[in-house]
């Protein structure tokens, strides 16, 4: 095979006008002489760095009414068109806010797309606009899936938000792209008077509040782009929740969706509030440590639609039932026709509050395969509504499942009970009172429960279902044989008198679905298409069952990686740096950074030997006067021992606190703070996070640098190393982490043996 000519002049064509030598010869004498290793050689060594420089999609993937497509960099790009097609259909070019730089690879998703076939086509472009010859791809066709629409938001409603029921966007849509860098000052023109006069806004939350005036009913998308920062919105309506949608009055037409833009979207430092909303959507992005609730659904809402929601810690409140922040999800002020689907709930406190004390009626709300990932409670604790319970998670819930009061209905239908005590529990009866107690989580009148299908699995010696069957009167559910069976109005609560509505047998109020299997729930919920954002979010934590089943207290170490997490974003591409590590003047694959160091798997770095650069403050000021330093030194906060010498006096980073510095070349920067700490800091304005350890590592690009605090730390010692160039010398391969690998033609490798690979930007040895 080596000897056929079209084989020898593709390889040789493509080497010679990549790398500009001449190498037919070369090629040419070593196959007539049939030297089968020397020619291979020259082959291998030809390709690497043709490979690298080539447009290789590594990863084209349908995920549910969008896809996205991955590609490896290509060397003079200022960036990449991409288009998108049905099977059959015409392409049409994606909006330039969603071709995403991520230094070692490029990324972009398709949004509105209804269930089919698709494929993409990447082509880069220079910095006069024009392709690049030769630098185009095709994606092989991908398959896109439907959302699943069951539930109650969407009962005789069409279109919840700005999307159409097949997935593609409302007619007349506009659509609007928010990062870190724009909430500020992105720009929307919106219906303000009677008379159809329309007023530019400014700022994401005054664009909402313009639409509270009720004249725009225009379907809006708002597509998060990265992570936005409190600090970087324009202003708060809500003093207690942070962002507001509202409504002119009760149940007004709002035709918005909030969604994030594919795996990695997230709002940080704040929730959402909504008020007088009907068409309402949400989702897709993470909600990381807010002031109150996450999302509070709070005063005559209706047909509104949260779902692929990642719900982290909240900031702690003062309360003792605050430590893990108010609550996730709450839904309450006689909101009505809602749908909670495919939510996940990172180790939540008190997940969802479902109605209060003034509803007006049944007001229907669904709960569907959402994943209560060790959440502790409230899954939902029920007040007043009629509420439908199916195909959910419980995985590890440390306190109760289903909770139900004041003469609430709830059908418990098909779920997955995995390692829960208390799955279902009626106030004042049952389960809730047993061995003489108060009560486990209220003293108000009982609500009544039917369950179905459920499974309990992995029972711990505390679990405890009292069934109408054990119990005729102190039940924490009625156990129905059959999915229709009707609840006979001979069972009540204990206290109230409350009897079940039968809402689930009612073809006047209740919707159409299938549920899956309860056994099958745990793979569909955990699964590709499962709970939480696309692709299971960028955020990775894996819980210790053997702990956190039965833990309900704040899991620090959890907290700790939410509070640091760093966004891997650097811009959207041909732009400046908007979100994420990087400098103004990244281009896809020069610079930016991971944002959490170049530790592999959290384990703590090996500090580079003293050098001409090391720093430490022995004396109480600094050790090396290439750094330009202003702040307070201490000798009373711990020690760190770098490279066997221990040291005790450190910089304390404080507001006041700076590090200047101008190197070069590319540099590796290592700080290492106080021992038993998981620091973070400011680099260049852009905040980094220690990754499992108390030792920071970072790469810089040739220039001037300054450090700054983003939270308070001690800092004991700097040193600065020159970086290998990593992308022409293949480095031995000791990582051992989860970060993926690529071979030389940009595909991904599952399980990569021996060979060379690229990873994490870098070319490696296995």
């Amino acid at each position: 095979m080596f000897g056929k000519k079209g084989l020898f002049y593709d390889v040789s064509a493509k080497c010679e006008y990549i790398c500009g030598v001449e190498i037919k010869l070369l090629l040419h004498n070593a196959m007539m002489r049939r030297d089968i290793f020397k020619w291979w050689g020259i082959v291998v060594a030809m390709m690497m760095p043709l490979q690298l420089l080539s447009l290789t999609v590594s990863e084209a993937v349908g995920w549910i009414e969008s896809a996205y497509v991955t590609w490896m960099p290509v060397e003079g790009a200022a960036t990449y068109r991409v288009m998108c097609r049905p099977i059959g259909g015409e392409y049409a070019p994606l909006d330039a806010s969603l071709v995403r730089n991520y230094g070692s690879y490029g990324r972009a998703d398709a949004l509105g797309l209804k269930a089919g076939e698709y494929q993409f086509e990447v082509t880069a472009v220079d910095a006069d606009g024009n392709a690049i010859l030769g630098e185009t791809a095709e994606t092989t066709p991908l398959a896109v899936r439907a959302h699943d629409r069951g539930g109650f938001a969407h009962l005789n409603h069409a279109g919840v938000g700005a999307y159409n029921d097949d997935g593609t966007l409302k007619s007349g849509a506009k659509v609007l792209y928010v990062t870190g860098k724009t909430a500020k000052t992105v720009t929307c023109d919106v219906v303000t008077k009677s008379n159809g006069t329309a007023q530019t806004c400014t700022g994401l939350q005054a664009i909402l509040d313009a639409r509270q005036k009720g004249y725009d009913k225009t379907p809006l998308a708002i597509r998060i782009v990265g992570t936005i920062e409190a600090e970087e919105m324009d202003k708060f309506s809500s003093s207690s929740e942070g962002l507001q949608i509202k409504g002119k009055s009760a149940h007004a037409e709002m035709n918005i969706t909030l969604e994030g833009v594919g795996c990695d979207a997230a709002i940080r430092g704040f929730g959402i509030l909504m008020r007088n909303c009907s068409s309402v959507e949400l989702r897709n992005f993470a909600v990381m440590l807010c002031m109150d609730d996450c999302i509070s659904i709070d005063t005559d809402n209706s047909h509104c639609w949260v779902h692929h929601i990642d719900f982290f810690y909240g900031q702690t409140g003062g309360d003792s039932d605050q430590a893990k922040g108010d609550g996730s999800l709450d839904c309450k002020g006689d909101s009505q026709y809602m749908t909670f689907s495919y939510n996940r709930f990172w180790d939540c406190g008190k997940m969802a509050l479902c109605g209060m004390t003034g509803e007006s009626g049944e007001n229907f709300i669904t709960y569907h395969h959402n994943w209560f990932d060790h959440s502790d409670s409230r899954h939902p604790r029920v007040r007043t509504m009629t509420v439908h319970v199916y195909n959910n998670y419980f995985d590890g819930v440390a306190k109760y499942g289903v909770g139900a009061t004041m003469g609430s209905n709830v059908f418990v239908e098909s779920n997955y009970f995995r390692h829960v005590d208390k799955p279902m529990l009626i106030s004042k009866q049952g389960s809730d009172v047993a061995g003489g107690g108060k009560g486990t989580f209220s003293g108000e009148d009982g609500g009544m429960i039917k369950a179905y299908g459920n499974v309990y699995a992995e029972q711990s010696e505390n679990f405890r279902l009292v069934t109408h069957k054990q119990n005729a009167t102190a039940f924490d559910c009625y156990e129905a044989d059959a999915r229709d069976e009707q609840v006979p109005t001979t069972y009540k609560t204990l206290q109230g008198g409350t009897t079940y509505n039968n809402f689930d047998t009612d073809p006047a109020k209740m919707y159409a679905y299938t549920p899956d299997e309860a056994a099958d729930v745990p793979a569909v919920v955990t699964g590709l298409y499962g709970a939480g954002r696309m692709q299971h979010g960028d955020f990775q934590w894996t819980f210790d069952n053997a702990k956190d089943d039965a833990d309900y207290e704040v899991n620090a170490a959890l907290k700790s990686a939410i509070a640091g997490y760093t966004p891997s974003l650097i811009g959207i591409c041909g732009e400046p740096s908007a979100d994420g590590g990087g400098s103004e003047d990244d281009t896809p694959g020069e610079g930016g950074d991971d944002g959490g160091g170049d530790t592999p798997g959290g384990e703590t770095p090996v500090v580079p030997a003293d050098g001409d650069y090391a720093c430490h403050f022995t004396g109480r000021k600094p050790s090396n006067s290439f750094y330009a330093i202003t702040g307070n030194y201490s000798g009373s906060k711990g020690q760190a021992t770098v490279n066997g010498t221990t040291y005790t006096d450190c910089l304390k980073i404080e507001s006041s606190t700076t590090i200047r510095f101008t190197i070069s070349q590319e540099m590796v920067l290592t700080l290492v703070f106080a021992e038993g700490t998981v620091p973070n800091i400011k680099i260049d304005g852009t905040s980094v996070t220690a990754v499992g350890s108390h030792i920071i590592t970072h790469t810089l690009q040739a220039g001037a640098h300054e450090i700054t605090k983003d939270r308070t730390f001690n800092l004991f010692y700097i040193n600065l190393t020159p970086t290998a160039d990593a992308i022409r010398q293949p480095q031995t391969d000791v990582s051992g982490d989860n970060a993926p690998y690529y071979d030389l033609q940009g595909r991904s490798v599952k399980h990569p043996t021996h060979g060379i690979y690229i990873h994490r930007g870098k070319k490696v040895m296995r």
